[in-house]
């Protein structure tokens, strides 16, 4: 999470100083490339994590309205299919990383490689969290805390509707 806030500040920041670089008269050329870098970095590092919290590539209306044995069937079957995207990324992202150098970037003739790295990487990461939800759905269940019907059986530190003023 935090390298994706360091990407989206650097991209940020390379926008206004290639904005700013241009105004004086003196643009730095090779700002443009360090800022679609870091914008397709910031892309694929951040699906990723969104995939790690369950707020991208994820299909949470079906699997929360079941409980039971057909809510785990459908969790573990969202979780394959992101596995399934996951093992494309890696493996058509390699592909693509491979024939990444033979073209080049201009001006700085940087093999667009260095682009094409991020796909495979975002599909480790990918991988790795579908299979880290897997396992953690297996062994812990995967619905989420649910609020008790009646309050007194509520943990304390937890406000329910009945306890909170109305205005």
């Amino acid at each position: 999470m935090g390298l994706c806030g360091i990407l989206l500040f650097a991209f940020c920041s390379t926008v206004v100083f290639d904005i700013v670089t241009r105004t004086i008269g003196h643009p730095w050329l090779w700002l443009q490339e360090v800022t679609s870098t870091l914008f397709i970095y910031a892309i694929f590092f951040g699906a990723a994590v969104a995939t790690r919290r369950n707020d991208h590539l994820y299909l949470t209306a079906v699997a929360e309205g079941l409980h039971g044995g057909s809510r785990i069937a459908v969790e573990i079957f969202t979780r394959l299919v992101v596995l399934g995207v996951a093992i494309s990324f890696i493996y058509f992202g390699y592909l693509n990383f491979l024939r990444g150098f033979s073209s080049f970037r201009m001006p700085s003739l940087t093999p667009i490689a260095s682009l094409y790295a991020a796909i495979p990487m975002c599909g480790v990461f990918v991988a790795l969290f579908a299979i880290e939800q897997i396992v953690n759905g297996l062994r812990n269940g995967f619905e989420g805390y649910e609020f008790p019907e009646d309050p007194k059986h509520a943990p304390s530190n937890v406000t329910t509707l009945s306890k909170v003023e109305r205005p």
